[in-house]
């Protein structure tokens, strides 16, 4: 079996997909939590100077959708198909327009730009990406985004929605196709261990 090692820091964040899916590879992994204050030292020894970073027996990989697309690959949550593979890369990508408007707004400086980013992330693009996922639900009529079966495409979009729903436990009321499926893959029992474990740390 591959010796994987998964570097990030402490929170969530980018890497917090392939945490999932290793979780419910049952994939042994060594979890590298990096300190803020150790990150200039790694740092130059990253294939772009950023994290997450894996490692594939001392094989390097960089940036966080190579990383999660690999493992996908690898653990069989990458769809039957290649359309399918193709269609988990949409939400993949929606996902990630997501996390870069957050982060834009995250690190505006003026007070005022950020306010409004905040309400757009907030109030428009959150909402619009639910109503997708939910059309997409719909469409495959199994509980799953493509397939009769989860893919990384449920385990991205679970990322999210735990953040929305613990934060606000009825942001899924309108969406009962997509809180379906949040219920089915939080279920899951090495899942639920895995956020379960998260969430202890947290607290």
């Amino acid at each position: 079996m591959p010796l994987y090692k998964l570097s990030f820091f402490h929170f969530g964040g980018r890497a917090e997909i392939s945490r999932l899916m290793f979780a419910y590879a049952g994939k042994e992994h060594e979890d590298n939590l990096v300190q803020r204050e150790n990150w200039p030292e790694l740092k130059p020894h990253t294939p772009f100077g950023q994290m997450p970073m894996l490692e594939v027996d001392g094989e390097k990989i960089g940036q966080s959708v190579a990383i999660a697309n690999y493992l996908a690959r690898e653990f069989g949550l990458y769809g039957k198909t290649s359309m399918e593979s193709c269609q988990i890369d949409q939400v993949v990508c929606l996902i990630q327009d997501l996390k870069n408007a957050k982060v834009k707004a995250m690190y505006e400086k003026d007070e005022g730009k950020k306010a409004e980013l905040v309400k757009i992330h907030t109030e428009e693009l959150i909402p619009k990406s639910l109503a997708f996922f939910e059309k997409m639900l719909k469409n495959s009529q199994t509980g799953y985004f493509f397939g009769s079966d989860i893919t990384l495409a449920d385990l991205i979009v679970f990322d999210l929605t735990w953040k929305l729903v613990k934060s606000t436990p009825t942001f899924l009321d309108s969406y009962p196709l997509l809180k379906e499926n949040h219920n089915r893959v939080g279920s899951i029992s090495q899942i639920k261990a895995y956020v379960d474990a998260r969430e202890a740390t947290e607290t």
